[in-house]
């Protein structure tokens, strides 16, 4: 997923899943669908600073209807509340139709700096795109 930001609180990424990522026939895996709504929520983070680390504490997620695959979806992240070292986010993933498939309250926590080193922004790939 290659997400935009709207420089403010939000990131979108337009996204299929393919085949190989389905729990039943032709419907995406739940966890498969965690997974896409974490990292929305955990890109919203990096809107205004790029090198700022977090890591999800809890996550709660409702599954309002089956995520297709083959079929373009809209990620979008949200933020909710920064505390500084602790953020509430939302994501969540939208059908062709506009409707929620799956939902997410995310509870992100700072990472100390002294646990993540010298590391290479760009080679992480951690990145919200102009």
């Amino acid at each position: 997923m290659r997400f935009t930001d709207d420089g403010i609180d939000e990131v979108r990424a337009v996204y299929t899943v393919g085949e190989k990522y389905q729990g039943y026939p032709g419907i995406v895996h739940g966890g498969v669908v965690a997974a896409m709504l974490d990292e929305a929520a955990g890109r919203v983070v990096l809107i205004n600073d790029p090198e700022r680390f977090f890591m999800t504490a809890k996550m709660e997620i409702r599954y309002r209807q089956p995520v297709p695959t083959e079929t373009e979806l809209l990620i979008v992240g949200r933020m909710v509340k920064d505390r500084r070292r602790l953020i509430e986010a939302h994501g969540e993933i939208q059908l062709p139709d506009g409707s929620v498939a799956a939902e997410a309250t995310v509870m992100l926590v700072d990472i100390p700096p002294k646990y993540v080193g010298d590391v290479d922004h760009e080679e992480l790939g951690w990145k919200v795109y102009d």
